[in-house]
């Protein structure tokens, strides 16, 4: 069940997602044969920071080179989406490239940030409605790649619902996971659109760049998953006998990121113990990249329509305008 809370928002809607047992699924992974660690750990206070300063590296052109294609063509976005929207986030975070939109579309009826993490939740929306104050801002705390409803417009039929997923997360999942997350989108918007950020496929020198940068703040963000164990978990890593690595295999279209034993080693993490070999690697992060026509193949395996995709003069990222065909979504995510 979802609770209401009124705040300075218009409302704030709980649907008290579980959080991931973060120990066991440290422990699961690193029994694993080849030894990881799911990515959404990577983000505590001092990993969300160093996230951030990431964004702002020369090399890093994801943020920046999204946030300009938005800019450059945020009418023709709002001109094609139409009035009388409800703007629904996924994975809302600080909201920052969603006030382009905000700004430009006609009319409209609300928006929605979706994030399971429910203080940055509460603390960005509140922020953005004092900023917007015309604006009916309803926050949502949920897991986004689960099940739930999300609030029926008081207008009805009349106000469509335009989903934005940004940042290119999208490239966190597998292709399998990726077109199961489109599907159950599509059905939560019952037939609107979705705006969608997608990295593309490019000269493996760029993302070597991007994932390794000179001043190792993403070697840092990477090395703080082992140190937030040593935290929470009572763990045992030495920092210093671990390195990070990241590298495009072009196999399988994605860049890797893994942290590498730097000597044969155990680690003891609150009474369990494991053991390590010479450059044994913690698989930490899948980020997928694609070709446009890659990536609209896997929207239309989702019952999703491509109508206009948007990039930068160079070709790095790009962003997709989607309609959801909701008849075929719904046959997708029922065959699961």
């Amino acid at each position: 069940m979802s609770e209401g809370a009124e705040t300075s928002l218009t409302s704030f809607i709980d649907h008290h997602p579980s959080p991931e047992d973060f120990r066991g699924a440290v422990v699961h992974g690193l029994s694993l044969p080849q030894k990881a660690l799911p990515s959404k750990f990577f983000y505590d206070e001092a990993g969300s920071a160093l996230f951030d300063e990431i964004c702002q590296l020369e090399e890093y052109y994801p943020t920046r080179t999204e946030i300009g294609i938005l800019r450059a063509h945020v009418d023709e976005i709002a001109a094609l989406a139409g009035p009388r929207r409800q703007l629904v986030e996924f994975g809302s975070g600080s909201s920052v490239k969603s006030r382009i939109l905000l700004e430009a579309l006609e009319d409209l009826a609300a928006y929605l940030p979706i994030d399971i993490s429910r203080e940055h939740l509460l603390r960005s929306a509140t922020d953005l409605a004092a900023a917007f104050p015309n604006l009916k801002v309803i926050a949502v705390c949920a897991d986004y790649t689960r099940a739930f409803d999300l609030p029926v417009p008081r207008h009805g039929s009349e106000v469509r619902q335009l989903g934005f997923f940004p940042g290119s997360s999208i490239g966190n999942l597998t292709p399998e996971r990726a077109t199961e997350f489109l599907a159950n989108a599509a059905n939560r918007l019952a037939g609107g659109s979705l705006l969608v950020g997608v990295d593309l496929k490019k000269d493996s020198r760029i993302l070597d760049a991007a994932y390794n940068d000179s001043r190792g703040v993403t070697a840092a963000f990477n090395l703080n998953l082992l140190a937030r164990i040593n935290r929470e978990l009572a763990g045992g890593f030495d920092l210093n006998a671990f390195a990070h690595q990241a590298f495009y295999s072009d196999a399988l279209g994605r860049v890797e990121m893994h942290l590498s034993s730097m000597r044969p080693q155990s680690v003891r993490i609150d009474g369990d113990a494991f053991d390590f070999g010479e450059n044994e690697t913690i698989h930490t992060e899948n980020s997928y990249k694609y070709t446009i026509d890659e990536f609209q193949s896997l929207a239309r395996r989702a019952g999703l329509s491509p109508k206009r995709v948007w990039s930068d003069p160079d070709w790095l990222f790009s962003i997709h305008y989607l309609e959801a065909a909701s008849s075929a979504a719904r046959a997708f995510a029922g065959g699961r």
